[in-house]
C-alpha cells in the first residue's frame, strides 16, 4: 500500500460520491435539504443508515474490542432493537404528527422558548464534538500513511476533506446524503467481508471452518454475569434500548433522514428494517474481530498497543495490497457518513431552532439559500477547528474524556422528552438550562468515583439512563400546572 495508491483510491471513491451529488441536486431547493422533500424510499433510507449509524469509530474500535469484551457489545446491539421499537412507535408518530423540520421544535410546543433552544444547544454541542472526533481518526489515518509522506501540513489534510463535503451537502443536503449513505454503507460492508475471506483463506479453514472456530473460541462470549462489570448483560441490554433511543430517536442527524420519507408508514418500514439489518452488521464486525486476534495469534503478530490499531494494521500491512486497498475504501467510506451527515443536520438545527428560517415567510428562496449556505460553511469552519484542536491535544486519553463528555449531552434531551410525553405537568421554562447543565455534571463526578462510593461498581453505558433521571428529577422540581390540551395532538 503506497502512498500514491491510498491517495488514487480516494480520489476514485470522491468522484463517484460528487456523480451521486450531480445526479440528486437538480431542482433542489431548501426543503430538499432538510427533509428531502419528503421523497426519500424508505429501503434507500433504510440501507444508509447503516453506514452513518456505523461511522468510522464503529469501524475500527468494534472488531478491536473483542480482545476485551469478546461478543458481549452484541447485547447492546440487541438493546437497540427495544429502542428501535420506541422510536417507530413513540416518538415518530409524534413527528410527523407535528409536522417538524427539526425535531427539537417540539420541546417549543411542550415547555417553551429555553427549554427549546436548550435541547438544540445541546445536540449542536453533541454533534459537533462526535463528528469532530469521529473524522479526526479517519483523517489522521490518511494523514499518517499519505500525506505526512508528501510533507503536507494536517491542516490541509483536514481543510480538503471538508471542502469535498461542503461541496457535495451544500446544495442538496439530506436529499443528497440520503443516495450517498448507501453507497458509503456498501463499500463498508464489502471492506469487512472482504477481510473476513481473506482471513479464512489463510486459515485454510473455509467460511463455515472459520465461523466454528470462532464459535468455538474464547472471543465468542457475550453473557457477562458479574453485575458489577461494565459488561454485566442487563446493562449491556438495557443501555443499548436507551442509546438507540436517543442517538437516533432524539438526533436531528438520524431523524432528518426518516422524516424525509414520503409519510409515517414508510418511515416506520424503514427504521425495522434498518434495525433487523444493523443487528447482522454488527455481528459482522464482532466476528470479524475474532478472526483478526486468531489471524494475529497464528501468525505470532504483536497486538497493537491500542485495540482500533488491530484492523488497519492488519488489513494494510499482513493481507496484501487488494486488503489494504479495500480496507482504505472502507474508512473513506465510513468517515464521510460521520462528516455529511453532520454537517447538514447542525445546519437544519441550527438554521430552524436558532434563526427560525422555517417560519420567516418575508425572505425568498435566494435569501434562504443564502443563510442556510453560511451557517453551512460556518459549521464547517468549526468542524475544521475542533479537528485541529484534537490533533493538537494529541493526547488520545483526553480526547477520549471530551468524546465520552459529548455523550452525556444526550442525557438531558432524554429527560426532557420522557418528562414532556409521559406527565402532562409544564415547568417553569427559564430555569430548564440549568437543570440540563447540572445532570451531566453530576454524571461525570458519578463515574469519575462510581468504585469508591458504590464499593467497586463500575458504570457503563447505564450512566445515559441515570443522566436522564436527573434531568427528569430537576423537571419534576421545577413542575406547575398541565400543559394545554392540543399540544401533541393533530
Amino acid at each position: 500500500m503506497t502512498p500514491n495508491l491510498i491517495f488514487i483510491s480516494f480520489l476514485a471513491y470522491t468522484v463517484m460520491l460528487f456523480l451521486v451529488t450531480w445526479i440528486t441536486t437538480r431542482r433542489s431547493d431548501s426543503q430538499s435539504f432538510f427533509i428531502g422533500n419528503k421523497s426519500s424510499p424508505w429501503f434507500v433510507v433504510a440501507y444508509g443508515m447503516i453506514g452513518a449509524s456505523l461511522s468510522g469509530v464503529t469501524f475500527m474500535s468494534v472488531p478491536g474490542w473483542v480482545g476485551a469484551t469478546q461478543f458481549s457489545y452484541l447485547l447492546v446491539v440487541g438493546g437497540y432493537l427495544l429502542g428501535y421499537v420506541v422510536i417507530a412507535t413513540v416518538l415518530m408518530p409524534l413527528y410527523y404528527r407535528l409536522n417538524l423540520t427539526s425535531i427539537y421544535s417540539y420541546l417549543d410546543q411542550r415547555f417553551g422558548f429555553w427549554s427549546y433552544r436548550t435541547g438544540a444547544f445541546f445536540f449542536l454541542l453533541s454533534r459537533t464534538i462526535g463528528a469532530s472526533f469521529r473524522m479526526f481518526l479517519v483523517v489522521n489515518v490518511l494523514q499518517v500513511f499519505v500525506f505526512d509522506a508528501w510533507h503536507i501540513p494536517f491542516i490541509v489534510t483536514v481543510s480538503v476533506f471538508i471542502a469535498l463535503i461542503i461541496l457535495y451537502t451544500l446544495k442538496g443536503g439530506i436529499k443528497t446524503i440520503v443516495w450517498t449513505d448507501t453507497l458509503q454503507t456498501t463499500f463498508m460492508l464489502v471492506a469487512v467481508g472482504l477481510s473476513i475471506y481473506l482471513i479464512s483463506k489463510d486459515l485454510n479453514v473455509g467460511f463455515r471452518g472459520l465461523i466454528s472456530t470462532v464459535w468455538e473460541s474464547k472471543y465468542s462470549n457475550m453473557l457477562v454475569t458479574d453485575w458489577q462489570s461494565k459488561q454485566f448483560f442487563l446493562k449491556q441490554i438495557l443501555s443499548g434500548a436507551f442509546i438507540a433511543i436517543v442517538m437516533t430517536g432524539l438526533d436531528q442527524e438520524m431523524m432528518q433522514k426518516n422524516l424525509s420519507c414520503r409519510n409515517i408508514g414508510e418511515a416506520q418500514k424503514n427504521m425495522f428494517s434498518f434495525s433487523a439489518v444493523l443487528v447482522v452488521v454488527n455481528l459482522m464486525f464482532l466476528f470479524l474481530g475474532a478472526t483478526l486476534y486468531l489471524f494475529a495469534s497464528k501468525h505470532a503478530i504483536a497486538l497493537p498497543a491500542r485495540t482500533d490499531d488491530l484492523f488497519p494494521s492488519i488489513a494494510i500491512n499482513h493481507l496484501g495490497p487488494i486488503a489494504g486497498l479495500v480496507f482504505i475504501i472502507g474508512l473513506i467510506s465510513a468517515a464521510y457518513p460521520s462528516a455529511d451527515g453532520a454537517l447538514t443536520s447542525l445546519t437544519t438545527s441550527f438554521s430552524i431552532d436558532f434563526l427560525g428560517l422555517d417560519k420567516k415567510t418575508g425572505l425568498s428562496e435566494e435569501q434562504k439559500k443564502r443563510i442556510r449556505y453560511t451557517v453551512h460553511i460556518s459549521f464547517a469552519v468549526l468542524l475544521l477547528l475542533v479537528i485541529v484542536v484534537f490533533r493538537a491535544i494529541n493526547d488520545r486519553a483526553v480526547i477520549d474524556k471530551l468524546f465520552t463528555v459529548a455523550g452525556y449531552t444526550y442525557g438531558p434531551l432524554l429527560g426532557l422528552y420522557a418528562f414532556g410525553l409521559f406527565t402532562r405537568h409544564q415547568v417553569k421554562d427559564r430555569f430548564v438550562p440549568f437543570v440540563a447543565l447540572l445532570s451531566p455534571v453530576l454524571c461525570f463526578f458519578l463515574s469519575e468515583y462510581s468504585e469508591k462510593i458504590f464499593n467497586g461498581y463500575k458504570f457503563g453505558f447505564e450512566l445515559l439512563i441515570i443522566n436522564g433521571i436527573f434531568t427528569y428529577f430537576g423537571l419534576w422540581l421545577l413542575r406547575e400546572g398541565n400543559r394545554p390540551e392540543h399540544i401533541g395532538k393533530e
